[in-house]
């Protein structure tokens, strides 16, 4: 999906200045069957980016006025093709500054949500758009590389999954990007 237009408006009035965005990341877990093996662990669904090879989780822009659940939800079917729903708050921290090729200043307040696939709906993902290069499920035991903060998101969501009554959101994540 290319820059949303709201951004585009922005850009036109403030050039390249830093512009602080709302963010969200949608950790998407398959969660291992009743019975499954003992050793058998949950999958998560990632993205290959096609502008940077970076594997990650989907990953998307808040547009005005839209919740962010709303947005994660928005961006897993675009991205992917697949339908989730919203099952928890992972946590809420900033990421960036960052600076695009083109010059522009961002950084995100990123509200990072654990997700599943709606039940009763296919779970083969398919890439969506031309922001990724591949799509899949992998195993949580044997990730793609990918960043930091992105392995610590998904060990929230494991946790949560596993242990929801006893799961703190996270607010304010690791300094790298």
């Amino acid at each position: 999906m290319p820059t949303p237009d709201f951004i585009l408006s922005l850009r036109e009035k403030i050039g390249h200045e830093h512009l602080l965005l709302p963010g969200v990341t949608a950790i998407v877990i398959k969660d291992v069957p009743a019975d499954a093996p003992l050793w058998a662990v949950p999958e998560v669904l990632m993205v290959k980016r096609s502008d940077n090879g970076i594997w990650t989780p989907i990953t998307g822009i808040v547009d005005p006025l839209e919740e962010p659940h709303v947005t994660a939800c928005r961006e897993v079917a675009e991205e992917t093709g697949l339908n989730v729903q919203v099952k928890a708050l992972l946590g809420v921290g900033q990421v960036g500054p960052m600076t695009y090729p083109n010059g522009d200043e961002v950084s995100f307040i990123d509200t990072s949500f654990r997700c599943e696939v709606t039940p009763g709906t296919p779970d083969e993902p398919r890439i969506g758009d031309e922001e990724s290069s591949d799509v899949g499920w992998f195993s949580i035991a044997q990730l793609p590389p990918t960043l930091p903060r992105f392995r610590l998101v998904i060990a929230d969501a494991v946790a949560q999954l596993r242990h929801p009554t006893g799961f703190t959101p996270r607010f304010g994540y690791i300094k790298r990007t």
